[in-house]
């Protein structure tokens, strides 16, 4: 970013920057700038609290001798001041400048400050808080619902947690834990903590939990719009349809890729979708951010979408844990490595509130030594040609499907038909095809109805899964990342291990594919059969559970097993091969074809369907679609033979965070593509605003960033060479940080903005 030498250029950046908030700096009614702070007789008279002195107070003589001059000073649609704006030139650090704006805003009666120098901004509600660095500029609905918030918000403790609840029709209590974790959310609000992170096993209800939450807050005048962030779409369909059924009352939507922003209390969003409309929003339009399975939303180029908006952070996860590249409790505050709030799988277990788990034994075990070669890991098609054949697959099925059948009585007595519920993780996506072939070839009298593959490249996706949840058939379902999270049917009985998995968080979340309760068949207990050994690798068994666990502050038992070679990176998505392939497997029998050809592909189609396509014609222009409209695009691109689907073109052009609309966008050459430098500013402010951080240290690390976009990372023996040594930055930096911290910071950095 351009460095500005004086204050008269930061202004030129903030007049722009107060544009991208819905200010107009030109508006005389909106923004002022340049005014002596004797001279009040523009405010209203007597306004109302909590603004402060009646803009015709009389100004005495000794007033009038002042020349201080407030930099720009924001008005709500009454006239009556709102905010300080201080501008400083970008070689001084704005944090400086609180006690010099201060009293500008206490003389006035304006309730909040910004200081910046263009790059930095930091907003200060000075009688609540410290001013802390945001994102962008407020715009002036944000601050007028903070005002009158402010005054009309009443204690947590006036508003009672109920003992009932209505779900889906029927009359749900609420569980001990789940009243503990409301009372600590409480607790924290009122303490004015500003992130906070829940642990609660797969199955335990964390969304019942956190609409009942908001409603606490929405009835409390603590908040009036919402973010709720999910990484895939069962995830968005299964939060609407609880905040919609929980909180009828309050308006909510899914902002799609291609959808209009609407102005509704509730947003669900897609993470991959937010990631490319942050900028749409300001820093300050939602009060309450939800990040559902946090642990794969702290990652440098995923967390933008997250430290863009100021608001009050709640994070859930079933599994934090040591494992992942960024540390989850540093951006949720939490000290020690401990949630705010824990809840282990095996009180869940203990209490009846999960159903427990059995490996089957005796069964054939597939993976041999010597399997954690480098190609085995960067390939999942190597090595699913290496250590699976027909034998060995039809073998898998044959065993899992006998088993399944003498023991479905056993684990659930009221499920009238056998086997029960079952999911099948696969290698690749010809695996679940043959293993699929397998299981109906075993059951010929269903008709191929017995098994079924489901995989983001079959067309009729959400029918299936909604068929394997509600109909009696198919009794399986085979698939490739699709279920391993975010899926729920709580009658499944049999979880089916097909494949090597090396991701601690990835095995818990697919191990707890089969942990609901499902009373209405007598769920007892599931089955996972492992035929690649997972769960010795984890050192898992169903009498000593192997967890991230928690419990309030307790005492935390840690597994570490060995890392996969080379640089796999735990991106958080379901593909563990995104960057390390050359090729997309597509289609039903998993067919591949290199990169670069199923982009070009992807954009003579794109192209040609232009010319009379008129949905697609709507995305060149710019128009926003309607939900019907996305839907159907989306189903005529994921036809065969090509699948242009999300999943593939994310993995085509190695960016986990697309989505539809963006591709088609980026096929069109309508969409601009961000500059290496300018992703890299981007993921820099978001590590910065993620970070606990001194005002000085904050503009000492901004000066390492520019090094580091240059060289592409920063090493400590930059510190000593110029143009960094004739600013004295390594003393600088062991001032700041001490040897050792100075050391962590930059690894820090390098990983987080440089490394992703």
């Amino acid at each position: 970013m351009k460095k500005f030498s004086t204050e008269t250029d930061a202004r030129i950046l903030i007049d722009d920057l107060l544009r991208k908030a819905g200010w107009d700096p030109a508006d005389k009614s909106q923004v002022l700038t340049e005014v002596p702070i004797h001279d009040v007789s523009w405010m209203v008279a007597e306004p109302p609290s909590p603004y402060g002195p009646s803009s015709n107070d009389a100004t005495s003589e000794s007033d009038k001798t002042s020349i201080r001059r407030a930099d720009y000073i924001l008005l709500d649609r009454r006239g009556r001041s709102l905010a300080v704006i201080e501008a400083k030139r970008s070689a001084i650090e704005p944090y400086t400048a609180k006690q010099q704006t201060l009293p500008y805003a206490e003389k006035i009666g304006a309730p909040f400050i910004f200081l910046t120098n263009g790059e930095l901004i930091y907003f200060w509600d000075y009688k609540n808080d410290d001013a802390r660095i945001v994102n962008s500029f407020y715009s002036r609905r944000d601050l007028e619902r903070l005002v009158e918030m402010r005054a009309t918000r009443k204690p947590l403790a006036t508003v009672e947690i109920p003992e009932y609840y209505i779900r889906q029709g029927e009359t749900r209590q609420l569980r001990p834990y789940q009243r503990e974790a409301m009372k600590a959310l409480d607790h924290a609000v009122e303490l004015s903590k500003r992130r906070f992170l829940i642990e609660l096993p797969t199955g335990t209800g964390k969304t019942d939990l956190i609409c009942l939450y908001l409603k606490r807050l929405f009835q409390a005048g603590r908040a009036e719009r919402v973010l709720f962030l999910v990484d895939r779409e069962q995830l968005a369909k299964q939060a609407l349809e609880a905040v919609q059924d929980i909180l009828s009352q309050y308006s909510s939507y899914w902002l799609r890729p291609g959808m209009a922003r609407q102005e509704q209390q509730i947003t669900v969003c897609l993470l991959q979708t937010m990631i490319s409309r942050y900028p749409e929003f300001t820093s300050g339009y939602f009060d309450v951010v939800i990040a559902d399975e946090c642990h794969r939303s702290i990652y440098g180029a995923w967390q933008t979408a997250l430290t863009h908006f100021d608001a009050f952070h709640i994070g859930l996860t079933a599994t934090p844990s040591p494992y992942i590249e960024q540390n989850t409790f540093k951006f949720y505050q939490c000290p020690d490595n401990q949630p705010d709030f824990a809840y282990s799988i095996q009180q869940a277990f203990a209490e009846g509130y999960l159903v427990p788990y059995k490996f089957a034994t005796g069964i054939t075990v597939i993976l041999a030594e010597g399997a954690e070669l480098d190609d085995e890991t960067y390939d999942p098609i190597e090595f699913e040609r290496k250590w699976t054949n027909e034998d060995t697959n039809r073998k898998m099925m044959e065993e899992f499907d006998k088993l399944a059948w003498e023991n479905y009585k056993e684990l659930a007595p009221g499920q009238k038909i056998g086997p029960g519920k079952a999911i099948v993780f696969a290698i690749t996506k010809h695996h679940a095809a043959r293993l699929t072939y397998y299981l109906n070839e075993l059951h010929p009298e269903l008709k191929g109805q017995y098994a079924q593959v489901i995989t983001s490249d079959v067309a009729n996706a959400d029918d299936l899964i909604r068929q394997f949840r509600r109909e009696d058939y198919p009794q399986v379902a085979v698939s490739v990342g699709m279920l391993d999270t975010g899926f729920d049917c709580r009658e499944v009985l049999h979880l089916v291990m097909c494949r090597r998995i090396r991701s601690p968080i990835l095995y818990q979340q697919m191990r707890g594919r089969g942990t609901r309760t499902a009373p209405h068949i007598g769920k007892q207990k599931f089955v996972i059969y492992d035929f690649f050994e997972n769960h010795k690798y984890f050192n898992d068994s169903d009498t000593d559970i192997f967890a991230r666990v928690g419990g309030g502050r307790a005492s935390v038992r840690e597994h570490k097993p060995p890392k996969p070679p080379g640089d796999l990176i735990e991106l958080g998505l379901e593909d563990e091969w995104l960057h390390a392939v050359t090729y997309v497997e597509v289609g039903p029998e998993g067919e591949r074809v290199d990169k670069r050809e199923y982009i070009t592909n992807w954009e003579r189609t794109i192209q040609a369907a232009a010319k009379d396509d008129p949905i697609i014609q709507k995305v060149r222009s710019g128009e926003p679609l309607s939900e019907a409209e996305e839907q159907a695009l989306a189903e005529r691109l994921n036809r065969p033979k090509m699948y242009f689907n999300e999943e593939n073109l994310r993995r085509a052009y190695r960016r986990p965070w697309g989505n539809l609309i963006d591709f088609i966008r980026a096929a069109l050459g309508s969409l601009k593509i961000k500059s290496r430098e300018e992703e890299l500013t981007e993921n820099f402010q978001a590590w910065l605003v993620a970070k606990s951080l001194t005002p000085q240290q904050a503009q000492y690390l901004s000066l390492l960033k520019n090094r580091g976009i240059a060289r592409g990372k920063i090493e400590l023996k930059d510190l000593f060479d110029p143009p960094l040594s004739i600013l004295n930055a390594a003393e600088e930096g062991i001032k700041l940080f001490g040897e050792k911290g100075l050391k962590e910071i930059i690894e820090d950095m390098n990983e987080a903005v440089f490394g992703s």
